[in-house]
């Protein structure tokens, strides 16, 4: 038996403010890093060892891997994959989903949030935020950098990095990825067999770990959000 153990970082600065954040590489809220030292105590008393650890490039999910690790006394070095970013929101980043909703329809921005395979406009390239000008994403080839992302975009990059890099150590490890509510949720779909109606639904919460047990055969055999507290609906699975 192995484990996977996916881990969205906790609350960040541009969650709280509620704006589309997807590249922009911003930081942990005083709130986010708690949220991240509770995950650490999580992992901790549930005797969980992490052979691997791996997060996307950004800082939020970077720090939140960095706090587990912290309250693990584990001081491997862990993997980093920008296919682990979180979705590219094209002309909506920055912007604030209350304004926006008010602006566009709560009905349209919920259709930009959820659907599958539906992009917003693309960023201006000479738009601050936009990848190619943060230096955070500088050593990514230029022609893999997104202008804007569906979550089916997400879900390739992401199941791409996966099948490759991933996949194939589960087997003899137990993994630990800290990355975002997108590239978990395009795991998620994969892992669990869902449809493009079921990943619409589905929403992970910060913070909190969510712990796949698998078989020798990569089979999932168990499957809990270790903060039963906050933990959300697990139907779908």
């Amino acid at each position: 038996m192995s484990y996977l153990i996916l881990v969205r970082h906790g609350q960040s600065v541009w969650n709280l403010a509620k704006k589309f954040t997807g590249w922009v590489d911003v930081d942990l809220t005083d709130n986010g890093k708690l949220e991240a030292k509770k995950a650490g105590e999580l992992i901790k008393s549930n005797n969980i060892h992490v052979d691997i650890y791996y997060s996307s490039f950004q800082l939020r999910a970077k720090n939140t891997l960095k706090l587990i690790k912290e309250i693990l006394h584990d001081v491997k070095v862990s993997k980093e994959a920008w296919q682990l970013n979180e979705r590219h929101y094209g002309a909506l980043t920055g912007l604030n989903k209350d304004e926006m909703k008010v602006k566009l329809g709560e009905e349209k921005v919920h259709q930009f949030r959820r659907s599958w395979d539906l992009r917003p406009d693309p960023l201006d390239k000479n738009n601050p935020y936009h990848p190619i000008n943060i230096n955070t994403y500088k050593e990514i080839p230029i022609n893999r950098i997104p202008d804007t992302e569906s979550l089916k975009d997400t879900y390739e990059r992401v199941l791409e990095f996966y099948k490759q890099e991933i996949e194939n150590e589960i087997s003899n490890n137990n993994i630990l990825i800290s990355a975002h509510g997108n590239s978990i949720r395009a795991l998620c779909k994969y892992l669990f067999k869902l449809d493009e109606n079921q990943i619409s639904k589905l929403e992970i919460p910060t913070g909190n770990p969510l712990v796949i047990k698998l078989d020798e055969e990569n089979k999932i055999t168990d499957c809990k959000y270790l903060d039963k507290e906050r933990a959300k609906d697990l139907v779908v699975f």
